[in-house]
């Protein structure tokens, strides 16, 4: 129930953040809308699909529809106080992230798929809409090149999975993970800790 509740708000704030980058490329409404809903519901949609998990999640739960499109249509009006919520914008995408990769990981497990397809549903369901809304504003995707996220979403999947594998109790499980991935999520902001980067030129090797 818990888990469900922080859904609603990490859809709600991911919804947001689709309206916001939706903003910057002078999007009209249906754009900022749609947007909106891609990034809260894309990955989601990605992992049903993937795994063959019909129907997909929000078909069945259309009010998810009416909050993601509100929510990128409201952060129209509000975005210019944005950046006073600021820091509170940035603790619910976290838990978004963290929420998105355990439900995730457990579409996976109901499924009966091996740990690694677990990981990586888990990590689709955490980061793709994100992925998707940057592609649909032709912009690199920033969950590929700024501070630790994805990888985030990775080591949370992993943690969840070693103490179910372990036994640990399922509350304890989950106060576990979000702990671990919003901590490691909010240092690697303040500390602008990031992997190593690739950079490639083919002229000086020329």
């Amino acid at each position: 129930m818990v888990l469900t509740y922080i859904y609603i708000v990490a859809i709600t704030a991911e919804g947001m953040s689709g309206a916001l980058a939706a903003g910057r490329r002078n999007m009209d409404m249906f754009g900022v809308g749609l947007i909106a809903f891609v990034t809260a519901l894309g990955g989601g949609t990605v992992r049903d699909m993937l795994l063959g998990h019909y129907p997909v999640s929000w078909t069945q739960h259309p009010a998810y529809i009416y909050l993601t499109i509100s929510a990128g249509l409201c952060t129209m009006l509000v975005a210019r106080y944005m950046r006073h919520l600021y820091k509170i914008f940035l603790v619910l995408d976290a838990m978004g992230l963290i929420a998105f990769t355990v439900i995730g990981c457990n579409v996976a497990l109901e499924l009966k798929y091996s740990t690694p397809v677990v990981i990586m549903a888990g990590m689709i369901t955490g980061i793709f809409g994100g992925i998707l809304r940057d592609i649909l504003c032709q912009r690199v995707p920033v969950v590929l090149r700024h501070e630790l996220y994805a990888s985030v979403s990775m080591l949370v999947a992993m943690l969840y999975l070693l103490l179910i594998e372990l036994g640990v109790d399922a509350d304890i499980t989950m106060l576990a993970a979000f702990g671990f991935g919003l901590a490691l999520r909010l240092a690697a902001i303040r500390w602008s800790w990031s992997l190593p980067v690739f950079s490639y030129s083919p002229g000086r090797w020329e």
